[in-house]
């Protein structure tokens, strides 16, 4: 017989080597539908890390793609540090992007130190309305976030549908569905000439260390973590469980509408339907993967973004199928999974004892 008991504290090792650890599984068991694809292993392995790290314009690519995934990991991570199930990720940032393109595509012709502002506060300030609608439902109705969050993306993603085809859609388009294009005012800069990173990885470099300094260092970070350890008790010792849920939910929010901001006015400069290939979504494996830590966002988004990038170069060079990139992520996320269940309970073997006959 077997008996799951609860480990008394993980260490420090296992904490930081756990996710190290899924990486290098997770890669290892995406060899093996390589060798059935007829590919050399040793060979695609290195197209994949010569696709981001070969040349300055992969790493870039590898760079702009992490972009989003730090915002949205940060909106992930922070959301469930409260216990706080935010899967609507996706939709916030069509909600930000949205809110970009409303405010950025002429309705104000203002200068780029004012309209760049006011174009980040509104698509920030629409993605936390997405979560603040799922976090009312659920501090006031008791209704499951992880539901009211997933359902929204599809009410939200319909509501794109309407606005690019109709009050956003371009007038010089010739019918096809996409916004009208972003002031040149409004667009973030560049950070390399000719190459597509920009500005938006600096704010979210920024807004990873202050997420990293509130949860450790201020009454804040204490609270959602207490809210998020054992919500009865951190009520008991005063703490308002909604409020600070509410003020999770406002920043896991408006981050991931900060990712839909950074990609219409720091990549495309204009909103359509597939502006994201599932950065909401992917967001949650990046946060499982660092283990909930903002620092750890960052390097996380940065490997998942590595994956993707070097994936379709591998692609191209090798004729294997791109699709490899999402089962390494999958298999990462499940490789974190397990190894946390082993890093939190141990099992132990239990000998029954022998009965004496009589």
């Amino acid at each position: 017989m077997i008996r799951i008991e609860p480990r008394t504290a993980p260490s420090r090792a296992i904490t930081l080597g756990l996710p190290v650890f899924s990486a290098l599984v997770a890669l290892g068991l995406a060899a093996i539908p390589l060798i059935f694809a007829g590919a050399n292993i040793a060979v695609a392995y290195s197209e994949m890390f010569r696709g981001v790290f070969g040349s300055v314009f992969a790493f870039t690519e590898m760079l702009t793609r992490a972009t989003p995934l730090i915002f949205t990991g940060l909106a992930a991570a922070l959301a469930f540090r409260a216990r706080l199930w935010n899967i609507g990720a996706e939709g916030q940032l069509y909600l930000g992007a949205m809110a970009a393109v409303a405010v950025g595509a002429g309705l104000f012709d203002w200068p780029a130190v004012v309209l760049i502002p006011t174009i980040i506060v509104c698509g920030c300030a629409a993605g936390a309305a997405g979560m603040v609608a799922s976090t009312t439902l659920k501090t006031r109705f008791g209704a499951d976030e992880v539901v009211t969050t997933l359902l929204f993306n599809f009410i939200i993603l319909i509501l794109l549908q309407y606005m690019l085809e109709g009050p956003l859609q371009d007038p010089m388009g010739l019918g096809w569905p996409q916004s009208a294009p972003i002031l040149d005012q409004g667009m973030l800069p560049q950070l390399i000439d000719r190459m597509r990173v920009h500005a938006g990885l600096i704010i979210a470099l920024i807004c990873a260390a202050v997420a990293q300094f509130m949860l450790v260092y201020t009454v804040w970070g204490f609270k959602l973590r207490a809210v998020g350890e054992n919500a009865a008790a951190a009520r008991h010792a005063g703490i308002n469980v909604n409020r600070t849920m509410m003020s999770v939910a406002i920043v896991s929010g408006g981050l991931a509408g900060m990712a839909g901001v950074s990609e219409v006015i720091g990549l495309k400069g204009y909103l359509t339907a597939d502006l994201s290939p599932g950065f909401g979504y992917t967001g949650i494996v990046v946060a499982m993967l660092a283990g909930l830590s903002p620092v750890g966002v960052v390097i996380s988004a940065l490997f998942i973004a590595s994956v993707f990038v070097g994936a379709d170069s591998m692609s191209r060079a090798m004729g294997v199928s791109s699709y490899l990139a999402d089962l390494v992520v999958a298999m990462s996320l499940l490789c974190v999974l397990i190894g946390g269940f082993f890093a939190r309970f141990k099992v132990t073997r239990i000998h029954a004892a022998k009965g004496k006959s009589a």
